[in-house]
């Protein structure tokens, strides 16, 4: 109660992490009294199958939950299936080999970046990914182990950026060490200036399964791309035709010049364009790039 009544005290509401049979046993209560307490809702995990007992499960979770007016984040489960248009409670889902794999895959095991660019293609057409993303500690290729305790990712710092805005999750997380977000506070600005909620229209501006992708969201007047690549360095121009009139602001996060031997190296740049603009970006090998367009 005390950590509840505190985060209402900085505007800031509290979510349990909660294990699927913990959860189950006793559902209707469980519910009801972390409710009254004030927690706005539960990431439910390891339900880790299909079968119709876990179908029947999530159906009762969202409905249990709805009734007690908390939202429902399902982790470790099959991809959505449009149960959140009965249910709008229900946020995310899982469905996804998301950052976490990193803590205990080698880059021979599991390619991360090149993952990256293959699930907006196919995964997220069956609806949003609760991916896990945000990772500080970057390695270029080669560079990767496999670290439970302090983890890493596969790819750029600007790779990892352009995921808040290519990977759809209407629940975003910060998977790193709150330390390491305070230490970066520029990256982590950033990422808190992009929305989840109220995407009013997404387009891919350029993209290849499993090579390359940029995608491009818009609330309101306000424009986010993200763009990724695979362990491919690549040279795209970006086209800002879809803006309509007047002058925008753009912020852009690329990947430095040393990207491609340490993945953390990064360039900040802030510039005008209009509709009649284009811009050069250069990818390292596995890296990305990340841009708010605000008009002015």
């Amino acid at each position: 109660q005390e950590l509840v009544d505190y985060g209402k005290s900085k505007n800031v509401g509290i979510i349990l992490w909660a294990g699927y049979w913990a959860f189950a046993r006793d559902m209707e209560n469980v519910v009801k009294h972390y409710s009254d307490m004030g927690v706005k809702g539960f990431k439910v995990d390891f339900l880790d199958r299909d079968d119709q007992e876990m179908v029947n499960f999530v159906y009762k979770a969202s409905e249990v939950c709805a009734k007690y007016k908390m939202l429902v984040d399902f982790h470790g489960v099959f991809k959505p299936t449009g149960l959140q248009r009965t249910y709008p409670n229900v946020l995310n889902y899982e469905g996804v080999n998301g950052l976490e794999q990193m803590k205990w895959s080698s880059e021979k095991e599991f390619d991360m970046v090149t993952y990256d660019v293959t699930i907006p293609f196919i995964r997220m057409i069956a609806g949003p990914m609760d991916y896990t993303q945000g990772a500080m500690r970057n390695a270029a290729r080669g560079n990767h182990r496999s670290v439970n305790s302090e983890p890493m990712s596969q790819g750029t710092r600007c790779h990892q950026l352009a995921a808040y805005v290519v990977h759809d999750s209407p629940l975003t997380m910060l998977a790193d060490n709150p330390t390491i977000y305070k230490r970066e506070q520029e990256c982590t600005d950033f990422i808190v200036s992009i929305p989840n909620k109220g995407i009013e229209e997404t387009r891919v501006l350029q993209g290849k399964i499993g090579e390359s992708i940029i995608m491009a969201r818009r609330t309101g007047t306000s424009w986010y791309i993200g763009g990724m690549t695979d362990w491919t360095a690549r040279e795209i121009t970006l086209d800002f035709g879809f803006l309509d009139y007047g002058t925008y602001e753009v912020i852009l996060f690329k990947d430095g010049i040393n990207a491609d031997k340490q993945a953390e190296d990064y360039k900040k740049e802030q510039f005008t364009v209009t509709s009649a603009s284009r811009k050069k970006i250069c990818m390292a090998s596995g890296g990305g790039f990340a841009m708010t367009i605000t008009k002015k």
